[in-house]
């Protein structure tokens, strides 16, 4: 039997969740980047956090990170080098909870309590 997948925590749901190429047309194939691996590389690629930070902040192993990152850059790379569509949704996930004063990234703007230059 295998072990139950624990959710990953996620700071907010992207503000699009869905990209075509211009040239082509919606229903063509749509590649599924769950919202879990999404969180990645918003984290990663765009807030520059190392891996093991990642985790830290998802609530979950540094291997896991590390195997839904590369699970969604090859999603990315497919959809790039394939002319695809890529759809944000799905995934073993949890918001941020109401019950946090604050997320651990200034870039939340649900729960953050400093000033800094990310924040509005």
């Amino acid at each position: 039997m295998s072990r139950p997948r624990k959710c990953r925590k996620v700071c907010c749901l992207p503000k699009v969740n869905e990209f075509h190429p211009k040239d082509r047309e919606k229903e063509n194939n749509i590649i599924i980047l769950t919202v879990d691996e999404y969180e990645t590389i918003r984290l990663i690629d765009k807030e520059g956090l190392s891996q093991k930070e990642c985790a830290d902040y998802m609530q979950v192993a540094r291997t896991t990170v590390q195997q839904i990152y590369n699970s969604a850059r090859v999603k990315i790379a497919n959809a790039l080098v394939d002319g695809s569509g890529i759809r944000i949704e799905g995934g073993d996930y949890t918001l941020c909870g109401e019950n946090e004063s604050q997320c651990g990234l200034c870039d939340c703007k649900k729960h953050c309590k400093t000033m800094c230059e990310n924040c509005e």
